[in-house]
């Protein structure tokens, strides 16, 4: 049996911060950006992209774990989310 190291662990643990946080902030990223651009009601909009976001944030999750490394696992988790809000920023009238 070999010996877990410690390099092993921190890039285990790595993804896990990057899955708990960054997936958060990719689900809700997804969620606010569906409930402004939904041609629906304010409020059936917020309630279906909140409960889409579950979804979003199971993917993000899944997909930090089957990347091969972590380096992008962040950069995807990041670059995404960074979009995400600079589309919410688009459509929520603040763009000059």
């Amino acid at each position: 049996m070999s010996a877990v190291t410690a390099r092993y662990r921190l890039l285990v643990l790595s993804r896990i911060v990057v899955a708990a946080l960054g997936g958060y902030a990719l689900a809700s990223a997804m969620a606010v950006l569906l409930a402004l651009a939904w041609p629906l009601p304010r409020a059936e909009a917020v309630m279906a992209s909140t409960l889409l976001s579950f979804v979003w944030y199971a993917v993000a999750v899944i997909w930090v774990f089957s990347v091969r490394s972590v380096l992008r696992a962040w950069i995807g988790i990041l670059g995404v989310t960074a979009v995400l809000f600079l589309l919410c920023w688009l459509l929520s009238g603040s763009a000059p």
